[in-house]
């Protein structure tokens, strides 16, 4: 499993992707319950952060598939 470093430098960079490559997903980001915690004070640990990575990672992987897809 990878240390919360790794995680954290992990989802800067898929976002940073997101975020340049195909800005029409960055809305998106902000609506993943991931980033909107239900606490006032929520523990980031790595399987949270792994969560979240895994989320952003079938986002943009999905939206990349669909998107190569021929259309019906």
């Amino acid at each position: 499993m990878k240390t919360e470093k790794e995680l954290d430098t992990a989802i800067l960079k898929i976002t940073m992707k997101i975020r340049e490559q195909y800005p029409e997903l960055s809305k998106y980001i902000s609506e993943m319950p991931d980033t909107i915690p239900n606490m006032e004070n929520p523990k980031m640990n790595t399987k949270t952060l792994q969560g979240y990575y895994d989320s952003l990672d079938v986002l943009l992987k999905d939206y990349i598939k669909n998107q190569h897809s021929p259309t019906k």
